[in-house]
C-alpha cells in the first residue's frame, strides 16, 4: 500500500473508531468510566470531523456541497499557477542563481574528460567512420566539377607571364640548364656530323657554294680553277673533320667561344621578359589557349577517382585511429597545454549558455504553465492530493487522537468539579 493511500486509510479509521466508540458508550453514561469515554470519543469524532472538513475543503466541496470557502485550490488554480510561476522565476531558479551554478562549472575541462575517454571506444570511431563516409558520399562532383573548372580558368588568367617566365629563367640560370642543354645539343650534332651520310651532304652544299659563288677578274679564274679541281666528297672530307673539331672543342669548359656563346643565351633568357611584343604574343597565346580549354570531364574523373579513395579510407579501421584520432587528440592535448586556449574556449562556453539563458529565461515560467494548463482541475487535485494530500490526512488522525485526549481531561474536570 502507497504511504498516501496508507494515510487517508488510518483518516477514515481513526474516524470511524471515534464514531463507533461514541455509539457505543452511550448506554453506558450512568457510570464514570462510560462517561469518560463517551467525553473522548465525543472530542474526538468532533476533531476528526473537523479536520476531515478542512482537509477536503482544500481539494473539493465537502460531501459535493457547494459550502462557501471550499474547494479552495480548485478556485483559486490561475491565482496558484501564477504564484508559483511567479516562485520559480522571482525566488528559486532566477537568472543570477543559476548563472552563479553556471559560472562553478568548468565546461571545458568536462568536455575534454568526455572527450579523451570517448576517443578509445571503438564507437566513436564506428560513428567517425560513418560521419567521413556520409560527407564524403554526399558530394556532387557533377556540381564541383565546373567549378573548380571556372576557378582554375580565373586564376589562369590572372597569372602574369612576365613573373612565370622570370621564375623559370631564374631557376633554369641557377641550375645552369643553359650549360645542361648546350652540351646536349653539341653531342647530338657530333653525333649527326660523325655520320657518313652528313659528310656526303656537307660536300654535296659546299659544291652548290661554290657553284653559286659569282666574282670577277684574277678571283673568278681561281674558283673556277678550284672547282675544276675539288669534288664534292674531297669537300667533305675536309670540311667534316674541321666542324667536328669545332664543336668537340665548344664541349670544352675553357673554350672561349662556348663562353661567348653561353653568355648571350643568358642575356637573351635574362632580357626575354623586357621584350614587350614576345610578352603580349605569349599573354594573348596564353588567354586564347585557357579560353579553349575545358578541362571539366578530367576534373570530374579525377575527383571521381579521389571520392572512391576517401570512401575507402572512411572505412579503414587504422586510418580512422592513425590520422583522423590521433589528430583530434593532438589538437586537444595543444588545446590542454595552452592555458590562454582553455580560458578563451571556456568563456565562450559560457558566455553562450549566458546568452541563451537570458533570451529563454521566461520560457521556464511559460514552460510551466502550459503543462500545468494541459492537466484538468481532477488530474491536478490528483496529483496534489498524491504528492502532500498524505500529511494532510495525518491532520484528520491527529486531530481524532487529540480530540479524544482533550475529551477525556475535560470529562475529568467536569467530573472533579
Amino acid at each position: 500500500m502507497k504511504k498516501g493511500n496508507k494515510s487517508n486509510y488510518l483518516a477514515k479509521i481513526s474516524l470511524g473508531v471515534m464514531s463507533a466508540g461514541f455509539l457505543i458508550t452511550i448506554p453506558f453514561q450512568e457510570t464514570f468510566m462510560g462517561r469518560l469515554l463517551q467525553g473522548g470519543f465525543e472530542a474526538g469524532l468532533v476533531g476528526g470531523l473537523a479536520d476531515w472538513f478542512a482537509v477536503t475543503a482544500l481539494f473539493r466541496h465537502p460531501m459535493g456541497i457547494p459550502i462557501p470557502h471550499t474547494a479552495l485550490l480548485p478556485k483559486n488554480r490561475d491565482r496558484m499557477i501564477t504564484a508559483l510561476i511567479s516562485m520559480l522565476e522571482k525566488d528559486w531558479l532566477t537568472k543570477e542563481s543559476i548563472k552563479e551554478k553556471i559560472k562553478r562549472i568548468n565546461f571545458t575541462d568536462k568536455l575534454i574528460q568526455i572527450a579523451e575517454i570517448e576517443l578509445s571506444s571503438v564507437t566513436l570511431k564506428r560513428r567517425i567512420s560513418l560521419i567521413l563516409n556520409e560527407i564524403i558520399s554526399f558530394v556532387n562532383i557533377e556540381k564541383i566539377a565546373p567549378f573548380i573548372e571556372k576557378e582554375l580558368k580565373k586564376y589562369l588568367h590572372t597569372l602574369k607571364v612576365e613573373k612565370i617566365l622570370e621564375s623559370i629563367i631564374t631557376q633554369a640560370l641557377n641550375r645552369k640548364l643553359d650549360e645542361k642543354a648546350l652540351n646536349y645539343i653539341l653531342t647530338e650534332i657530333e653525333k649527326w656530323m660523325s655520320k657518313e651520310e652528313t659528310k656526303r651532304k656537307i660536300g654535296i652544299m659546299a659544291k652548290q657554294l661554290l657553284d653559286n659563288i659569282e666574282a670577277d677578274g684574277f678571283l673568278k679564274v681561281a674558283i673556277s680553277s678550284f672547282r675544276n679541281l675539288i669534288t664534292e666528297e674531297k669537300l667533305g672530307n675536309m670540311l667534316q673533320p674541321y666542324m667536328l673539331k669545332s664543336i668537340i672543342l665548344l664541349q670544352r669548359e675553357d673554350n672561349l667561344y662556348r663562353h661567348l656563346i653561353l653568355s648571350r643565351i643568358r642575356e637573351e633568357l635574362e632580357g626575354m621578359q623586357d621584350k614587350e611584343e614576345l610578352m603580349v604574343e605569349i599573354n594573348n597565346s596564353k588567354k586564347l589557349l585557357v579560353n579553349n580549354w575545358s578541362p571539366v570531364d578530367q576534373i570530374t574523373e579525377i575527383l571521381t577517382q579521389l571520392q572512391k579513395k576517401l570512401l575507402l579510407l572512411a572505412e579503414d579501421e587504422e586510418f580512422i585511429d592513425r590520422y583522423v584520432i590521433s589528430f583530434i587528440q593532438n589538437y586537444i592535448n595543444s588545446i590542454v597545454k595552452t592555458p590562454e586556449k582553455m580560458e578563451s574556449i571556456e568563456n565562450w562556453i559560457q558566455n553562450q549558455i549566458l546568452y541563451y539563458l537570458d533570451k529563454n529565461h521566461s520560457k521556464i515560467g511559460v514552460l510551466v504553465k502550459e503543462n500545468l494548463e494541459k492537466l484538468d482541475n481532477e488530474t491536478l487535485i490528483n496529483m496534489m492530493e498524491n504528492n502532500i494530500g498524505k500529511d494532510l490526512q495525518w491532520i484528520r488522525v491527529n486531530g481524532a487522537i487529540c480530540g479524544f485526549s482533550i475529551g477525556i481531561i475535560l470529562t475529568i474536570l467536569k467530573s472533579i468539579v
